[in-house]
C-alpha cells in the first residue's frame, strides 16, 4: 500500500502551469495542471538537455521543454516523435483537491539522475611543468 505526501491544492497549480516540489536528494519534481484539471508529475528535467521542464508550456497531456521544445507526454515522460528518450514519471493521486504524490517515490525514484547544469562545461586541464 502506498503512503501518500500532500504536495499542495490543484488550485495551487496553475492552469497550463506547473509547480516544483524540492527533494532533500536528487533533481525536484515538476507537478502539471492542463486545462481539464488533470494533474501530472515527472522528474524537472528534459531527457534531452536536461531543460527543466516546469517552465515550459503545457498543452492537452504534454509539455514543450523551454531550452529546445521537445514535447514530452506528462502521462508517461517519454518525448514524442522524432525526438526520443524519457523522464521519470511520478505517481499522483488527486483527493478532496488535493495533489499527493507517492512518498517513498517521492524519496527514492532518479535521485541519482544528476542536476543539469547551466552554461558551458569546462574541463580542467592539467598544466605542464
Amino acid at each position: 500500500m502506498s503512503e501518500w505526501k500532500k504536495i499542495c491544492l490543484v488550485t495551487d497549480i496553475p492552469v497550463l502551469g506547473s509547480r516544483c516540489v524540492a527533494r532533500p536528494q536528487g533533481v525536484d519534481v515538476a507537478v502539471f495542471r492542463n486545462d481539464e484539471n488533470q494533474v501530472f508529475a515527472l522528474l524537472d528535467r528534459c531527457p534531452h538537455k536536461g531543460g527543466p521542464l516546469s517552465q515550459g508550456i503545457v498543452f492537452g497531456t504534454s509539455v514543450a521543454c523551454p531550452l529546445h521544445n521537445w514535447t514530452i507526454g506528462m502521462e508517461d515522460g517519454c518525448a514524442k516523435s522524432p525526438d526520443e528518450g524519457c523522464t521519470p514519471k511520478f505517481a499522483v493521486k488527486v483527493e478532496d483537491g488535493m495533489v499527493h504524490l507517492d512518498a517513498v517515490e517521492l524519496a527514492t525514484h532518479a535521485i541519482d539522475l544528476p542536476r543539469p547544469v547551466a552554461g558551458p562545461l569546462r574541463k580542467e586541464t592539467a598544466s605542464a611543468s
